[in-house]
């Protein structure tokens, strides 16, 4: 499985562009499935855009498989109130497409204060029956640039 995945981040990282337009919009579609997910806290959505054999790391080392990376949103009391991406970009190679960019999340534990959480992701995503589904992922936390001392 991770040789796979290894294999296809590979290729697709490696080649030039191949595949544009409506793939990518199919892509960037199913990743917006994945943001209202988190958002509305639908496990129906995870279902459909979760692929079943998914890694799902974060950014504090945790690995997940696709029944964890729903129970870990779905059963936390933790709200996302909004995800926003940037500077997103999608490589589509075939039915695997490869997804890299920058990912705020606005969040907060029950009754405490909004949390800001800034994440650099790559996913990797593969066209099944079900559409696009989410096969990898790993994200790492930007850190805030230090302050100059005067």
């Amino acid at each position: 499985m991770r040789r796979s995945v290894l294999a296809c981040v590979l290729v697709a990282v490696s080649a030039p562009a191949l595949a544009s337009g409506p793939a990518e919009k199919e892509v960037l579609a199913a990743l917006e499935t994945w943001r209202h997910a988190m958002v509305k806290k639908d496990a129906a959505a995870f279902d459909k855009v979760f692929h079943p054999d998914l890694s799902y790391g974060h950014s504090i080392g945790l690995v997940e498989t696709k029944q964890q990376a729903t129970d870990h949103v779905m059963k936390s009391t933790t709200v996302y109130d909004d995800v926003t991406f940037a500077d997103t970009k999608v490589s589509v190679r075939g039915d695997t497409a490869v997804v890299t960019g920058k990912v705020k999340y606005l969040k907060h534990p029950k009754d405490k204060a909004v949390i800001v959480q800034n994440l650099v992701v790559l996913s990797v995503w593969v066209k099944t029956g079900k559409g696009w589904q989410m096969l990898a992922r790993q994200s790492t936390e930007v850190q805030p640039a230090p302050v100059a001392k005067k």
